[in-house]
Formats: structure tokens, C-alpha cells, sequence
């Protein structure tokens, strides 16, 4: 059971990008699915959760909060984050993988099921 994130690439900054995160080997009722991000140089950190067991309720990071938003599909077992307004500051190698536990936050240390990650690059 894993992730594929897709969708990453180059992107000048003010503009959009859209990432996938398909569930592989399960699907996402009951459990938060997160989005993370590691930048080089710097420790993984949280972007924004979705709730499939508490009615799809979300969760940002103050970085990305009115800029990002997170969905998902659960028919397709699939998790979206829409990128608007990036910055240089948002590259990073993106990550999604779930919370099966009772823990509410992005901690990534309570997260598993990680999928490689996929480029995002903010840069004129």
C-alpha cells in the first residue's frame, strides 16, 4: 500500500499547479490523508490534511493557508492540491501518505504509506 504523487514541475512565481495523490492498495475512508513538503537543506514539513473520517474537514499550514487547497475524491481514491500564488519559497519535493491513527495534525512522524514525491520548482 502507497502513494503516487504526480503533477509537479517548473512554475513562474504567481502561478498555479495542480497535484495528484492516488491511493494505492487502499482506500481513503476513515483515515487523514497529508500533504507534506521537503525543501533541501530542511526538515520535511506539513502543508495541509483532509479528513476523511471527520467529513472531509481540512487543515493548512499558515505558510500556504488562502493560497492551497487541498480535496479529494474518494470514488478514485485520489487526494488533490491546488497550488495558486507560488512563491520561490514553496520549491520543494511534494509528499502525500496517511494518518491511520487517531492523531489530528501534520506531525509527519505520525503519517505512513509515503509515495516518492514529486518536484515542484518556483523560479523565473
Amino acid at each position: 500500500s502507497q502513494f503516487v504523487e504526480s503533477g509537479g514541475g517548473l512554475v513562474q512565481p504567481g502561478g498555479s499547479l495542480a497535484l495528484s495523490c492516488a491511493a494505492s492498495g487502499f482506500t481513503l475512508d476513515h483515515y487523514d490523508i497529508g500533504w507534506f513538503r521537503q525543501a533541501p537543506g530542511k526538515e520535511r514539513e506539513g502543508v495541509a490534511y483532509i479528513s476523511m473520517r471527520i467529513e472531509a474537514t481540512t487543515y493548512y499550514a499558515d505558510s500556504v493557508k488562502g493560497r492551497f487547497t487541498i480535496s479529494a475524491d474518494n470514488a478514485k481514491a485520489t487526494v488533490y492540491l491546488h497550488m495558486n500564488s507560488l512563491k520561490p519559497e514553496d520549491t520543494a519535493i511534494y509528499y502525500c501518505a496517511v494518518n491511520r491513527g487517531w492523531y489530528s495534525g501534520l506531525d509527519p512522524d505520525q503519517y505512513d504509506y509515503w509515495g516518492q514525491g514529486t518536484q515542484v520548482t518556483v523560479s523565473s
